[in-house]
């Protein structure tokens, strides 16, 4: 794990951002505090209506079943569920347990799978029988002590009697290690604390607007940010859980008005999506008074569009490494609002380096990485984290993201390396070199675009060509490319390199890409 100086230690702990308390206490306490508060499942396969109660006692006999098969503190449980109740309790369990919980993002295909699971080596693994594209892999669980398949035999490992409290666990050790792709072929494993995360919660529970109504969740809760909206911050507020499987802008429209949800944000697809749907009417802004936006890039476009609605556009930057980095509070002005990614959240640090990328650290920045070598890379012995991404501060300490060191596309929220498609394409017959490159996207922010150079003799492969070997490769949907040039060669540098800065501009452009 990364170094923390043990001044920047005793500050967070004076500043009472490290309290102390491990999740499992912070959840029971929230819990006992609320217990008959609304936690409602909005699916076609797996609908479920219900309280907070409801939701601990099964996850309180989870964790008595777990235990009784010697699971406790210090191991890790994973789980790739859709936004589902058994989601949710399978999260808490873990935290009652003091067990480290690996959130996976359900339309993570067999490749991801198989990498996260040799890399942390689960005693338990939670999953669904089917859901969409997903389907429970038995061979990839051989290994696993303990697993459970929501849909099949998930209720045998309930325990009768739930287990009461929570077990103590070190509040600087490990709780969560959520996977995220980025900069390297392979999901990245960040380890965040009790401590980080309980911050993290904190921080957003008090960032948030506090009349944002009855909000609906429909990021993935084996990312993130879904898993923190989802199963910590509605614990901590008492504010009711509406959870999505999919995203389903008419159903989401619906629901506005049949419920009485609120839709606040997030990757502006999210928002998007909504507005730009037949079923949109004047009548469905009331339920959307706020839009906090980040995950991807967020077009100056669609903050004065949403402004001119009479939303209240904010913006914020963070990573799943250090999750509130930057923000503007609702009262800001307008232009920073809009036009920035905020200043920095309380506990906060920045400075630029000399190239202009984002140096970070704060009582919310992870533990480090599952790998020591990204580790070793990403942070320095005074607890700095290099973000990768490149920025310039105003006046005012507001912060603007203007470019990323690193190869990634973020898609509609969600990163993809560009490292790990370019891979896969190269896999394919007759392609010589592979560039992949964000594309702009009005409803996703960014897409993945491919640019090839082929064999001589070879032809040029189509679209549904190169998704039938992605799908084959068993890549997830979302990281297949959505755009496929050819170029007889690529702008190079004198030694030679791609110039994927060039590559890049001309696609937005739609520009020759010749070099």
């Amino acid at each position: 794990m990364r170094s923390i100086p043990a001044d920047l230690v005793e500050h967070y702990r004076t500043q009472g951002w490290w309290t102390g308390e491990p999740i499992g206490e912070l959840l029971t306490r929230g819990l006992a505090a609320a217990p008959d508060t609304e936690f409602r499942v909005h699916s076609a396969e797996r609908p479920w209506s219900g309280t907070f109660g409801e939701v601990e006692h099964r996850a309180r006999r989870l964790a008595a079943g777990l235990r009784a098969r010697g699971v406790g503190p210090g191991d890790v449980v994973a789980f790739q569920l859709p936004n589902w109740m058994e989601a949710a309790a399978t999260f808490w369990a873990s935290a009652f347990l003091g067990a480290v919980v690996v959130p996976i993002v359900h339309f993570y295909g067999r490749k991801e799978l198989t990498y996260i699971l040799e890399a942390t080596t689960p005693r338990v693994f939670i999953g669904a029988e089917r859901f969409g594209r997903l389907e429970f892999q038995a061979d990839l669980c051989a290994d696993i002590p303990i697993v459970g398949v929501v849909g099949r035999d998930f209720d045998d490992l309930l325990a009768d009697e739930p287990m009461p409290g929570f077990l103590p666990t070190d509040p600087a050790g490990p709780t969560l290690i959520a996977f995220t792709s980025g900069t390297t072929s392979a999901p990245k494993g960040v380890v965040h604390s009790h401590e980080t995360l309980g911050h993290e919660t904190r921080q957003l529970s008090a960032w948030y607007p506090p009349d944002r109504g009855k909000q609906l969740t429909a990021a993935p809760v084996g990312h993130f940010i879904g898993m923190v909206n989802a199963f910590l911050i509605p614990v901590l507020d008492a504010s009711p859980v509406n959870l999505a499987d999919v995203w389903d802008p008419q159903r989401v429209l619906a629901l506005m008005h049949s419920d009485g949800l609120t839709v606040g944000g997030g990757a502006t697809y999210f928002v998007t999506s909504l507005l730009d749907h037949p079923d949109f009417t004047a009548a469905h802004l009331p339920r959307m008074r706020y839009a906090g936006l980040g995950g991807s890039s967020v077009p100056a476009a669609v903050t004065r569009r949403l402004d001119e609605l009479g939303i209240t556009v904010f913006r914020s930057y963070g990573s799943t490494e250090h999750p509130s980095i930057t923000g503007s509070q609702i009262t800001a002005a307008s232009d920073k609002r809009l036009f920035t990614d905020g200043d920095v959240l309380p506990g906060v640090e920045i400075r630029l380096a000399p190239d202009g990328e984002i140096l970070s650290r704060g009582p919310e920045l992870c533990l480090g990485y599952t790998d020591d070598a990204l580790t070793a890379a990403a942070f320095d012995a005074d607890g700095w984290y290099r973000t990768g991404d490149i920025g310039e501060l105003d006046a005012d300490g507001y912060l603007t993201i203007t470019d990323r060191k690193a190869d990634i596309i973020i898609r509609g929220g969600e990163n993809i390396s560009a490292l790990e498609v370019e891979e896969v394409l190269l896999t394919m017959p007759g392609i010589a070199e592979a560039v992949v490159v964000a594309a702009p996207d009005a409803r996703l922010g960014e897409h993945a675009a491919a640019v090839v150079r082929l064999r001589t003799g070879h032809e040029m492969p189509t679209i549904d060509e190169m998704r039938t070997h992605f799908d084959k490769a068993g890549v997830a949907k979302q990281k297949w490319p959505e755009e496929l040039h050819q170029v007889e060669d690529f702008p190079r540098t004198a030694s030679g390199k791609v110039q994927k800065f060039h590559v890049r501009r001309n696609i937005a452009d739609r520009q020759p890409l010749h070099g």
